[in-house]
């Protein structure tokens, strides 16, 4: 090598490190000017987004003498009235996780909790009592697997996890216990979305699951989670696998959002551990105009979501087991955003009724035999929903929904239980009263402190 070529060499280490040395610098004077700066998403403003806390002050919080938050307490209660057009004997609303009952005033979620991030460490624990964690929680048939895993271990408790974060990044947390899955764009919260019934392709998909996870903050817009998990929107296992997941949230503004999360369990099948499941959704959400200071429109959002997921193995085969849904939504706020309206339209294609509702327990119906036949569930569902919230503590939401399916799927006024409606009548040769369209008009009342 030629004496001028080491002596390059050796002029651009030395510039290298002197550069290196320089930002280094550079970042320590920043580092101290700006105390808060490694704090993800700081300074935005994501009360718009669906599927968020629309919270800003939190009055049930208790701090030490230096200032220091302990303890957050939250209360939450969701009560709705809800107006079936077919009026069905039984007042079952069929084919959905939000809403149970029709023509009858029903507490669908009262909750209480706690949480802590105090000196590093973390601490969550929300009950819940309603109609709503027992719609979700009866399709978890693991509670029968074994000893020691009954529902009633679990039934009141919505979340509850314990953890610790490390001030590594901009944070990274490790925690085990129950939590709430990130179904899509939505949330399993009703009143942090932005209409009572959730989108169909939400609808299908799990809202908690038990097991440990790894929540990362590598950049200051981008959090990461890593989820092992004992299966599908279940307490327990099913057999001896684990489930895998992972979520990705990327905000490059407090106006845009951007989301993708992907499930993998194995084993989660009962008796055949050689099923797989893989499902994955992902979503867009931008707020296109902001002028909180307006009478009139003072707010405007858009949001997509799309959704599509598969079974395979031990018999089962993809082509005929999968789920394609796509959900589109638009909001506007109005008066210093104390007024909303929401309109949402979407639609799912199930062949095989991969992960679809039940729409009766009586299994002889015309639902059950559309399907034995071959036919793929194909539903689309319209929604439109006024919000008026005089302060950040209160919703009272209206809402009118529509759903048509190409087969018989919802409850028609003959009911779906049996031919008096009560769960301890003979049923005999009785069939379910299930049609291809319904509709129903909902009124709630949404409190959270």
């Amino acid at each position: 090598m030629k004496p001028k070529t080491i002596q390059i060499i050796f002029l651009s280490v030395l510039l290298a490190l002197n550069l290196l040395k320089a930002q280094k610098s550079k970042n320590d004077s920043v580092s101290v000017q700006t105390k808060d700066s490694k704090i993800p998403f700081e300074g935005y403003d994501l009360t718009w987004m669906n599927g968020q806390n629309r919270q800003t002050d939190f009055p049930l919080t208790l701090k030490d003498k230096d200032g220091e938050t302990i303890l957050t307490g939250v209360a939450y209660v969701d009560a709705y009235y809800n107006y079936d057009f077919h009026h069905p004997k039984d007042n079952t609303h069929t084919v959905s996780s939000a809403i149970g009952c029709s023509n009858e005033f029903t507490i669908n979620m009262a909750s209480i909790g706690l949480e802590t991030n105090y000196k590093n460490m973390i601490g969550r624990l929300f009950l819940q009592f309603g109609q709503m964690g027992a719609i979700v929680q009866d399709l978890d048939g693991t509670v029968n697997h074994g000893k020691n895993t009954s529902g009633s271990n679990l039934k009141y408790i919505r979340e509850a996890a314990a953890g610790y974060h490390f001030n590594l990044m901009h944070g990274l947390n490790i925690e085990a216990g129950i939590f709430m899955s990130y179904i899509g764009l939505e949330s399993y919260i009703l009143g942090e979305n932005w209409n009572y019934q959730r989108s169909l392709p939400c609808d299908f998909t799990p809202f908690y699951f038990q097991g440990a996870r790894v929540q990362a903050f590598p950049f200051k817009k981008y959090k990461v989670e890593f989820w092992v998990l004992n299966g599908w929107q279940t307490y327990n296992s099913w057999n001896k696998g684990l489930g895998l997941g992972i979520s990705n949230y990327y905000r490059p503004t407090e106006n845009l959002q951007l989301v993708a999360n992907f499930y993998l369990n194995g084993k989660d099948t009962r008796n055949n551990p050689d099923v797989r499941r893989f499902h994955h959704d992902h979503s867009i959400v931008t707020r296109y105009f902001h002028n909180k200071d307006r009478k009139g429109l003072s707010q405007a959002a858009f949001s997509i979501n799309n959704h599509y997921g598969f079974q395979s193995g031990g018999g089962l085969k993809a082509k005929d087991n999968y789920i394609v849904g796509t959900s589109l939504a638009n909001r506007l706020w109005f008066h210093h955003n104390t007024i909303a309206l929401s309109l949402r339209g979407d639609a799912v294609l199930n062949p095989g009724a991969y992960l679809a509702f039940s729409p009766s327990p009586v299994i002889n119906n015309d639902f059950n035999d559309a399907i034995k036949k071959g036919e793929k569930l194909k539903i689309f569902q319209g929604t439109t929903t006024i919000d008026i919230m005089p302060n950040q503590f209160v919703t009272f939401r209206l809402e009118y929904g529509f759903r048509k399916s190409n087969i018989p799927y919802f409850a028609g006024p003959e009911g779906t239980t049996s031919p008096d409606g009560w769960i301890d009548t003979p049923i005999n040769f009785w069939r379910p009263d299930l049609r291809k369209s319904d509709s129903r008009l909902t009124v709630a009342v949404i409190f959270r402190l």
